[in-house]
């Protein structure tokens, strides 16, 4: 009798073993498909807004010198799709946004990382959260009423005559990428093992030697990944931009001028337009553009960090 009993235990135990693996086999395929479902998504989405960038080329015959310039008349006889200004409108803003918005997230996850008391920890992180939720209408909206009278009104002299300008558009840019790049520097610093900062600490470093020679460099790669989604979102911001920048299409001078930018051209036209007619492939060419400066973000970052002998 213990000789069955046992080997009906191990029969029984080896059907739990069996029915564990096919439920493991199951979940790694839902995982497969899941994955493969996103990558099969994102290649559809690219090879859409390729072909449809390319058709101010195929279908409506434009040449590059009517696409490549500075004068943007689509309505003209023959019409002018110059991009320029609005490329160089996208770039400026972004750049500037990004020059003023990394300093301060990594400067703040450092603090919330290394500095801050638990107290002021609780406060910071919700109060992020809560400008992450704000709606881009809104930024833009605070823009108008705050920001662009008080350019107009109060820095006139220094060129600002209308308030709307480059530098408005940077600065609300700014304030909405910094909780993104802060969260992630945030997490990059986080991950990093205690036992780095307490072997540097065993070595006689003070807390700030620490924080520059060991955990700057330690969180570079979450720090750079964190700059490019910033980059990335400011790029592809629309609603909050084309509200305060002015909407002028002419290749900008200065940051005080009214530009425009790539984001703010396709939404501001695309409901004028019929599918298919020049003007409108236009506006697809200017989302290409714009998919390629993602994509060219994405693969700087995994380059230098390449280089550094980082795994992005």
């Amino acid at each position: 009798m213990a000789g069955i009993s046992a080997v009906r235990g191990d029969i029984t135990s080896l059907r739990a073993e069996r029915s564990f693996r096919e439920r493991l086999d199951i979940q790694r395929r839902i995982v497969l498909v899941a994955a493969a479902s996103m990558v099969l998504m994102v290649g559809v989405l690219m090879l859409f807004i390729a072909w449809q960038g390319v058709q101010l080329f195929v279908a409506s015959g434009a040449t590059l010198d009517q696409v490549f310039n500075t004068d943007w008349a689509p309505d003209d006889t023959p019409p002018s799709f110059g991009l320029f200004p609005f490329i160089a409108g996208t770039l400026g803003v972004t750049a500037l946004a990004v020059l003023i918005s990394t300093p301060l997230s990594v400067g703040l996850a450092i603090f919330l990382s290394e500095v801050a008391p638990p107290w002021a920890r609780r406060i910071v992180q919700p109060a992020l959260e809560v400008l992450v939720g704000i709606p881009s209408v809104v930024w833009g909206w605070l823009g108008i009423v705050i920001l662009v009278p008080f350019l107009r009104t109060q820095l006139s002299a220094l060129g600002f005559t209308l308030g709307f300008s480059w530098f408005a558009g940077s600065l609300v840019v700014s304030m909405m990428i910094l909780p993104t790049i802060t969260a992630v520097t945030y997490d990059s610093y986080r991950a990093i093992p205690l036992e780095q900062r307490t072997a540097s600490l065993a070595l006689g470093t003070t807390r700030w030697q620490t924080i520059r020679h060991i955990l700057v460099p330690a969180a570079m790669a979450g720090t750079l990944t964190a700059i490019v989604l910033g980059t990335t979102r400011a790029a592809g911001e629309a609603l909050a931009v084309q509200m305060v920048i002015g909407n002028r299409p002419v290749m900008p001078t200065g940051i005080t001028d009214p530009v425009t930018t790539l984001t703010s051209q396709i939404t501001l036209d695309m409901g004028n337009t019929v599918l298919g007619e020049p003007w409108n492939n236009a506006l697809w060419t200017m989302g290409l553009v714009l998919l390629v400066f993602s994509m060219f973000f994405v693969f700087l970052v995994r380059r230098l960090n390449r280089r550094r002998g980082i795994a992005a």
